[in-house]
């Protein structure tokens, strides 16, 4: 199975359509879902990514009512027999977004644990054998050099699910 991942996209603030390399991105990946790791800001954005792909959502700490009843604040899915962890990351105990996204989520219950939050792409390995990602903002990098989402695959090796993780850049945000 082929997931795009996303986290941060902040609209209308930055303009009220997806950028033109996330949504080529996501195309030519050929993803078959969609999850976004909250701070959609605005209750319309789901529908932007729906245009591409099936989605599912938590909501973030900048996402209204409407988002939060929709989505909730965290919440795990079932891929392809994958066990995935969202939460947007603010919430929790830890010092850094990292540890608080890793401990929304007990290591028996999931192998991967999506978050956003910093606007930070990060895709690790922790000792625990789960896969922790973030992909950044395609929208408001702020101090990283470029925007960037996720891409994740579930493939069969021997009848075992594996997953496979990338962060994907881009420099151009326009529409």
């Amino acid at each position: 199975m082929r997931i795009g991942v996303v986290s941060d996209t902040h609209l209308p603030q930055f303009g009220r359509a997806l950028p033109r390399a996330l949504v080529d991105g996501l195309r030519d990946a050929s993803v078959e879902r969609i999850l976004h790791l909250g701070d959609h800001t605005e209750p319309d954005v789901p529908a932007l990514f729906e245009a591409i792909a099936p989605f599912d959502a938590v909501a973030g700490n900048n996402d209204g009512e409407a988002l939060l009843a929709r989505y909730g604040r965290s919440k795990i899915v079932i891929l392809d027999g994958v066990r995935i962890g969202m939460t947007h990351g603010d919430l929790g105990a830890g010092r850094t977004t990292p540890e608080r996204a890793a401990g929304a989520f007990s290591p028996d219950a999931v192998e991967v644990v999506l978050f956003g939050h910093s606007h930070i792409p990060l895709l690790e390995r922790l000792e625990d054998g789960r896969w922790l990602l973030n992909p950044g903002s395609p929208t408001a990098r702020r101090q990283q050099p470029r925007f960037s989402w996720a891409f994740l695959e579930v493939v069969r090796v021997a009848g075992v699910a594996e997953v496979r993780g990338e962060l994907r850049f881009y420099d151009d945000r326009s529409i």
